[in-house]
C-alpha cells in the first residue's frame, strides 16, 4: 500500500452548511439569563432540518460573547469563498430566525447575511478558530 493518505469523498454533511452551537461553560446555562436554551437549540434543529447540520459543542472559549453560534459554509459555499461566521450573544429568538433564514438562502459564500447579523458577528482568536478545525 502506498504511503499516501486516502481521503474519503465528502459526505452529505459537507454538501450543506454546519451550524455549531456552543453549550458549555457559559453558553446554554443560567449564566445567560432570560433565554430558553433548549428551545433555541430545538428551533434551530427544526428550522434547519434537511438544510444544515446542527451540532452542539462544549465550550468554544469565547465566554465574553456567550451563546455563540458558528455557521460554517457548505462545500459549494467554501468553493465560492465562504468562511465560517461566528455570531455571539445570540440571546433572542429574532436573531435565531435571521440566522435560519440566511442559512436556508444558502449561507456563507452563497448568500450575504442579513445586515442585522452584523450586530452579532465577531472574529475569535486563531487559537479558538483552530479548535473548531476551520482554518
Amino acid at each position: 500500500m502506498s504511503g499516501r493518505s486516502r481521503r474519503a469523498a465528502p459526505g452529505p454533511r459537507a454538501a450543506r452548511p454546519t451550524v455549531t452551537v456552543c453549550r458549555g461553560c457559559c453558553c446554554g446555562t443560567p449564566k445567560v439569563p432570560g433565554l430558553d436554551h433548549s428551545a433555541q437549540l430545538r428551533e434551530l434543529r427544526q428550522a434547519l432540518d434537511g438544510t444544515a447540520t446542527v451540532r452542539v459543542t462544549n465550550c468554544l472559549d469565547v465566554c465574553d460573547r456567550a451563546n455563540t453560534v458558528v455557521v460554517q459554509p457548505s462545500a459549494e459555499g467554501r468553493k465560492r469563498g465562504g468562511r465560517p461566521v461566528w455570531l455571539g450573544l445570540v440571546n433572542d429568538s429574532e436573531a435565531t430566525t435571521h440566522i435560519t433564514a440566511w442559512i436556508k438562502d444558502g449561507g456563507p459564500g452563497l448568500t450575504d447575511p442579513p445586515d442585522i447579523l452584523d450586530l452579532y458577528t465577531f472574529s475569535p482568536s486563531r487559537r479558538v478558530r483552530a479548535e473548531l478545525h476551520e482554518d
